[in-house]
């Protein structure tokens, strides 16, 4: 039976799986919860908002998504807190990072009243699916694609929004081996880099693909003239302490604005442990700091990980040792206080918490 919450209308589904989860053993993504928020854009507007079962759906294989490319998501998380509340972290940050996506792939924007209240029916019928804040959290991933079914290339008239929740434990890795990458691109100034679209993430596979086979774990991408500038890590932000301040290369049309990126930075500004400098940062620079040994510090920034610690970066056949991080590393206070705040555990001074009622 339908009914309605938060003006959304909801069918539950007949049975749940979450019996089937193991909370305390989860990976990312393999387990995805019982319902979906499913939203259509015909006519011109967004429309229909619904909550139903997670199941498969039935496309044309015509879609113009599945040909031209037009297709974005986003990723973002629900805490429990210590007290039991539901905190989705900086939705209209993502959204606003959703929709700029959108923008750029000539697709329409999501309306914050749709966005917030599919989230807030979200959470209501799979509250459940949340982790304890020792277990892990609930990913949140929104995607939106074109779903018109023709082959001609054009923009598409018709699209769909579906928002899908996946629980995962505490991101826990061995810290990354990168190497510099200075032949393949993953954007260029100019393009799609900036944007969370498929195309972004299909086109790095084979580079990374070659480095894993050489023993590394992600690339170091580098700018697309010169290979001269780091963008970014993998798919993160990346960040260093160098000579006693906090680094990272500036904002660039290449360059994916990561919200915990945001966060980070702003914590770290107020923490006061270092100067933030947002600046294009030479590789030759990066280098001179590990013969120095004035880089003390190298880490990712993402949903995913929050920090992921970088252990290597290989340059031009040269592999620099970077030192682990240990309990007073910026990279480790700073992920604890950005923790501690979501959960709860200290005060929100920014309003990034966006608590839901359950």
């Amino acid at each position: 039976m339908a009914t309605v919450t938060s003006s959304i209308a909801v069918e539950r589904a007949k049975e749940s799986r979450i019996s089937e989860v193991d909370f305390k053993n989860l990976e990312f993504g393999n387990h995805l919860a019982d319902h979906m928020l499913v939203v259509d854009y015909e006519d011109g507007q967004w429309q229909n908002p619904r909550v139903v079962p997670f199941a498969d759906i039935l496309v044309s294989p015509a879609i113009l998504s599945l040909h031209y490319g037009q297709s974005v998501f986003e990723g973002m998380k629900a805490f429990r807190t210590r007290s039991g509340d539901v905190n989705i972290f900086r939705p209209q940050k993502h959204l606003a990072r959703l929709n700029r996506s959108l923008d750029r792939m000539v697709m329409p924007a999501i309306p914050e009243d749709i966005f917030l209240a599919g989230l807030q029916a979200l959470m209501e019928v799979d509250h459940n699916w949340i982790p304890d804040p020792d277990d892990g959290t609930l990913y949140i991933r929104p995607l939106v694609f074109a779903t018109e079914a023709r082959l001609g290339v054009k923009v598409s008239s018709t699209y769909k929004l579906i928002i899908m929740t996946s629980p995962v434990g505490p991101y826990q890795s061995k810290p990354y081996r990168l190497k510099v990458e200075n032949h393949f691109v993953r954007t260029a100034e100019g393009g799609t880099g900036f944007a969370k679209c498929a195309g972004n993430y299909g086109g790095a596979f084979y580079p990374t693909q070659i480095a894993r086979q050489e023993g590394f774990d992600q690339i170091l991408w580098t700018d697309h003239k010169e290979h001269k500038y780091i963008d970014e890590v993998g798919m993160m932000n990346v960040m260093f302490v160098i000579g006693g301040k906090l680094i990272t290369p500036k904002l660039t049309s290449a360059i994916l604005e990561g919200v915990t990126r945001d966060s980070i930075l702003t914590l770290a500004r107020d923490m006061g442990i270092y100067p933030v400098e947002e600046r294009r940062i030479n590789i030759d620079e990066v280098k001179e700091a590990f013969t120095k040994g004035t880089l003390t510090e190298a880490f990712g920034t993402g949903t995913a990980a929050v920090v992921a610690p970088i252990a290597v970066i290989h340059i031009d056949g040269v592999d620099y040792q970077i030192p682990a991080a240990g309990p007073t590393s910026f990279q480790l206070q700073v992920k604890e206080k950005l923790n501690n705040m979501r959960l709860g555990l200290e005060p929100d001074r920014y309003g990034w918490n966006y608590i839901v009622k359950v």
